[in-house]
């Protein structure tokens, strides 16, 4: 028994002796980390410096039990401020009115044990010293309860970005008074303190002063409790054979002393009862089915709660079609929404195969270029279907794909954050590009299935919206071609009956003079009008037959003069540029796009058009410093037929000018930003290379890249 006691004394010396270093140790090393626990971290600091002193008074005799006690006061009203300012970590302390009248209650409580331990030092021989035990240690047992309880209120009514901070003194905080509240119980209920679970008491500081150290550190953030379900399984089959033999044993001593004669006889039937249960519901399918449904339902938490995240999806992209927002700004919320992420971009297929931006949701300040993901890196996320972190990239992770490279662009904007695909029956339909959220964290198997999941869906709709936009543009044409084909037949009667004026004036005429004017304002009247219901008839995007040298330059110069007298159109060339085109095709394009600058365009401010070679390509750029166009609008209504901001536009001058250029062998491109400008480039192949071009067409007609 000596020796017993002595080794306990020993076991409680060390205990209390490393709670107090590692208290001191987490208070200094919080001290050098600040703000790592946010508003709290002072009040915390100073509960770990109290702790560390309530650790060394334990290490005292037996004389010094007052000090111990008091140590212990300030240490919990030390905590107890400490919870406050936790509650101050997410603004809850000033939503949560029960909060302060709760914190104040205990720590009044705090106070009356010490004044009530104070009184009973002080009486005389004695008097009162197993009522006063019992007074204070009630007392004890209220302000740990209480501790408790708000411990909970502030774990489990916190968001889930503030459970990442709070989680580790919260479970400091349940261990230091979980402990004292079976300590004291016992204590109350044996009238005495116990002399193993005094000696032990000291070691939970020291595990309350390591969870709190390590939750300032910056690894604390990545550590979950992950079991898998087989060894949670088996853990748990354990525990129900330990808690069946202790019930069995528990059972068969309240048998013996309340069985009398029959003791022996309950005791065999009680067993024989309970064998019986177990050899029939252990070896039960369903009942393993139930345990491990159990156990997965309550043990394993998932990162979400699926039901609220596809109710939040289906709310998000099912908005009513006359809200603000369109489908697409709605497919990055949708997506945005699962990972927290306060922003995002999406990008969709060009019509040179690569990515280009088509939607930006509370991201404007990002540079993305005219072509977003060149057209290898598409076809390699349409193969693999990889939802990338660039965090990992950027720190030189391989790619699961070698085919996709992530373009310059997203790695050097540091709000780049992760990059989802939308696929549709294995084909690319968009890219989601997630900006950081607030709290950054490395993606894991669990966001990957969801966001590749919803991004099926949102695929899906996106691929539905198309087609059900080429119907509705369809059904617009079709509308368009009977229409004009009433328009068409009155053009070509007054075409008729101007050329018939045109000869009976030749006959009739008597005044020489007058009849030669009149012959050439007729004529040329009715060459436009032809000229007009040929490029009618040829509407579409059929090539156009007849291509020839044309001197690029000299038809920008002929254009300009024609609107110098309305607008300044300067010119820049370098030098010659022939292409292959049709001219009178080329000079209408050209004229197009600078009519539409100069309307865009202030009062004397000069239009540019800058004509160059390019490779194997003659370019024509047309350049204003108006009021530009924002991506949405050049996306879906610049080139859209009958659809014009102009008051009282057919809408078809744009779309016209890009399928005459298409018809000729080259290609429109479009730069603009609102407030700054506009850019239109025509690419026109050089006639000397237009044949070596066509030599590398595919043999479905498109171009070889």
């Amino acid at each position: 028994m000596i020796g017993l006691a002595a080794f306990w004394a020993g076991a409680g010396v060390l205990a209390w002796g490393a709670g107090a270093l590692a208290c001191a140790f987490a208070a200094l090393w919080l001290a050098g980390r600040p703000k790592r626990y946010g508003t709290a971290q002072r009040a915390v600091l100073v509960a770990l410096a109290l702790t560390a002193f309530w650790g060394l008074a334990g290490l005292r005799s037996a004389g010094a039990a007052q000090l111990a006690m008091l140590a212990e006061s300030t240490r919990n009203l030390a905590w107890i401020f400490a919870l406050y300012r936790l509650f101050a970590v997410d603004g809850r302390h000033a939503a949560m009115r029960p909060v302060r009248p709760m914190l104040a209650a205990l720590a009044f409580a705090e106070l009356l044990q010490v004044a009530a331990a104070g009184l009973i030092a002080l009486a005389p021989g004695g008097m009162v010293a197993t009522p006063g035990f019992h007074a204070v240690t009630m007392l004890h047992l209220l302000v740990v309860i209480g501790g408790l309880v708000l411990v909970h209120n502030l774990y489990g009514g916190a968001s889930s970005q503030a459970r990442m901070l709070l989680r580790w003194p919260a479970l400091a905080l349940a261990l230091l008074w979980g402990y004292d509240l079976n300590y004291y119980t016992i204590a109350y209920l044996s009238d005495g303190s116990l002399e193993v679970l005094g000696a032990l008491r000291g070691g939970f500081s020291l595990i309350a002063g390591g969870l709190l150290a390590f939750g300032a550190s910056s690894g604390a953030r990545q550590v979950r409790f992950r079991p898998s379900r087989s060894i949670a399984f088996q853990s748990a089959s354990l525990l129900l054979i330990g808690g069946y033999l202790v019930a069995m044993v528990a059972a068969a001593q309240w048998l013996a002393l309340a069985g009398g004669d029959f003791a022996a006889l309950m005791q065999l039937g009680f067993v024989a009862g309970a064998s019986a249960a177990a050899v029939m519901l252990v070896p039960s399918r369903r009942m393993r089915g139930w345990l491990k449904v159990m156990l997965a339902k309550h043990l394993f938490q998932h990162r979400y709660d699926y039901r609220a995240e596809w109710l939040r999806f289906n709310r998000t992209v099912s908005a009513a079609s006359g809200s603000a927002s369109s489908l697409e700004e709605r497919v990055i919320r949708a997506v945005a929404d699962i990972a927290d992420s306060p922003a995002g971009l999406l990008l969709t297929p060009g019509e040179h195969g690569g990515l280009d931006l088509a939607a930006r949701w509370q991201w404007p300040t990002a540079e993305v270029p005219s072509q977003a993901l060149s057209g290898a890196a598409a076809s390699a996320l349409e193969r693999s279907g990889y939802i990338a972190d660039l965090d990992d990239l950027r720190a030189g992770q391989p790619v699961k794909d070698p085919g996709f490279a992530v373009p310059a662009w997203l790695i050097e904007d540091p709000r780049a954050w992760a990059l989802v695909p939308l696929l549709h029956f294995d084909r690319l339909v968009g890219l989601v590009v997630l900006a950081r959220p607030a709290l950054a964290r490395a993606l894991d198997w669990e966001d990957f299935d969801l966001l590749r999941v919803a991004g099926q869906q949102l695929a899906s709709y996106l691929a539905e919206h198309s087609g059900q936009e080429a119907l509705a543009e369809a059904a617009r044409f079709d509308d368009f071609h009977r229409r004009i084909a009433f328009v068409m037949h009155d053009i070509k009667n007054l075409a008729s009956q101007l050329g018939l004026l045109a000869r009976n004036a030749e006959l009739h005429a008597e005044n020489p003079e007058f009849r030669a004017d009149m012959l050439v304002t007729l004529r040329n009247s009715a060459d436009k009008l032809n000229a007009m219901l040929a490029r009618l008839s040829r509407h579409g995007i059929a090539p156009i037959e007849g291509l020839a040298p044309v001197s690029l330059d000299e038809v920008a110069a002929g254009v300009a003069g024609q609107f110098a007298p309305l607008h300044p159109v300067s010119v820049i060339t370098s030098g010659k540029c022939q292409v292959s085109a049709d001219r009178e095709s080329l000079e209408q394009v050209l004229s197009h796009l600078v009519r539409n600058a100069i309307d865009a365009s202030p009062e004397q401010v000069p239009v540019f058009i800058r004509v160059a070679h390019e490779g194997l390509y003659g370019i024509a750029e047309v350049t204003d410093s108006g009021s530009g166009m924002s991506v949405e609008f050049v996306r879906t209504r610049l080139f859209r037929p009958f659809d014009s901001t102009k008051p009282g536009g057919f809408g078809i001058g744009a779309y016209e000018a890009r399928e005459l250029v298409k018809a000729m062998g080259g290609r429109l491109d479009v730069e603009s930003r609102e407030g700054v400008g506009s850019r239109f480039a025509i690419r026109l192949p050089l006639s000397g290379t237009a044949e070596l071009l066509k030599s590398f067409s595919g043999s479905d007609g498109k171009k070889v890249a």
